[in-house]
């Protein structure tokens, strides 16, 4: 497993309830899915139907 350096404020940011929240910079960073539904997912996962979506923005 790689290990790097994560930034607040731009691989993730803390929301309201204080929960730290990894944003599409990290994802990609990352390299690959973890299948667990994240907010900022690029890779098209939906974790309610356990498949990948097609993903416009990941193609461009």
């Amino acid at each position: 497993m790689a290990h790097f350096d994560i930034k607040e404020g731009e691989d993730f940011y803390y929301n309201e309830q204080g929960y730290k929240v990894f944003t599409e910079k990290f994802h990609l960073k990352r390299g690959h899915c973890c299948k667990s539904g994240c907010r900022h997912c690029p890779y098209g996962y939906d974790k309610k139907t356990d498949t990948f979506i097609k993903n416009d923005k990941k193609n461009k």
